[in-house]
C-alpha cells in the first residue's frame, strides 16, 4: 500500500488491534488537538479567537482539567469569558428587536467546541482517505475486514458518508464489510452481556464462578453502542 502524508494516519487506526478503528481516529485526533491547544498555542492570537468565540464542550472541559495544566486552562477562560460577557450578555436589552436573541447566543455557544471542531474538520478529510483507499487499495480492503470490529455509530458514519463517496461499484462490497464488523461484534457482545447477567443468579455464584469474558461486557456495550468507554 502506498504511503503519504494523506494515508499514513489512516493506516496506522486500521491495524489489527482491539477495538474500533473510527474510534482510534477520533481518539488521536482528540489527543493532539488537546496536546496543541494546551501548549504553546494557546496563546496564538488566531487560536485564542477561535478558543474565545466557542469556547469546549463538558467533555473536553474535563479532559483539559485532568491534564492538570491548570494555568492554561484559566488563561483561555479569562479572555472567554470576557468574549461570552461582551458578546452575550451586554449592551441594552430593550433595543433588541428578538427578545430571545441572548438566549440564542447562549445557546449556540453551549453546542460549540473548540475542540470537537477541529476534530469534525480532520475526520472528514480523514474518512474520505478511507473510502479512497477502500475502492482503489486491495490491501487496504483486506485491512479494512480485519479490523476488530466497527461500533454502531461509526457504523452509521461509515455507512452514510461512504454512500456520497464511494462509487456504487464498491459500496456494495463497503457496505457488507462494515455490516459485518458491527453484527459479529453485536452478536458476541449480548452473549457476554447475558452471561454477565446470569452471574448474579445465586446459582452461578462462589468461588469457582466461571465468568468468562463478561466481566467488562457493560463498559464494552456501553462503548458500542456511544463510541466512549465508561471510565
Amino acid at each position: 500500500m502506498r504511503e503519504s502524508i494523506y494515508t499514513i494516519p489512516v493506516n496506522e487506526v486500521f491495524v489489527p488491534e482491539n477495538g474500533c478503528p473510527i474510534c482510534r481516529m477520533r481518539d488521536m485526533l482528540e489527543e493532539r488537538c488537546l496536546e496543541y491547544i494546551m501548549g504553546a498555542a494557546m496563546m496564538e492570537p488566531d487560536v485564542r479567537i477561535e478558543t474565545n468565540r466557542l469556547g469546549f464542550c463538558t467533555d473536553h472541559y474535563f479532559a483539559m482539567l485532568k491534564r492538570r495544566n491548570r494555568l492554561s486552562i484559566g488563561l483561555m477562560l479569562e479572555s472567554h469569558l470576557e468574549e461570552v460577557e461582551k458578546n452575550i450578555l451586554k449592551g441594552d436589552f430593550t433595543a433588541l428587536f428578538d427578545k430571545q436573541s441572548r438566549a440564542k447566543k447562549a445557546k449556540a455557544l453551549g453546542e460549540s467546541c473548540y475542540v470537537c471542531s477541529k476534530i469534525d474538520w480532520a475526520m472528514e478529510r480523514m474518512l474520505s482517505t478511507v473510502f479512497r483507499l477502500y475502492t482503489n487499495e486491495k490491501a487496504f480492503r483486506e485491512a479494512f475486514r480485519e479490523c476488530d470490529y466497527l461500533c454502531l455509530p461509526h457504523y452509521e458514519l461509515l455507512v452514510s458518508r461512504g454512500a456520497n463517496e464511494i462509487p456504487k461499484k464498491s459500496f456494495s462490497d463497503f457496505h457488507k464489510d462494515a455490516l459485518k464488523l458491527t453484527t459479529d461484534h453485536l452478536a458476541e457482545l449480548r452473549g457476554d452481556v447475558s452471561h454477565f447477567c446470569k452471574m448474579f443468579d445465586y446459582r452461578n455464584s462462589g468461588e469457582d464462578a466461571d465468568w468468562g469474558n463478561s466481566k467488562d461486557a457493560v463498559e464494552r456495550a456501553v462503548e458500542y453502542l456511544t463510541t466512549r468507554r465508561p471510565k
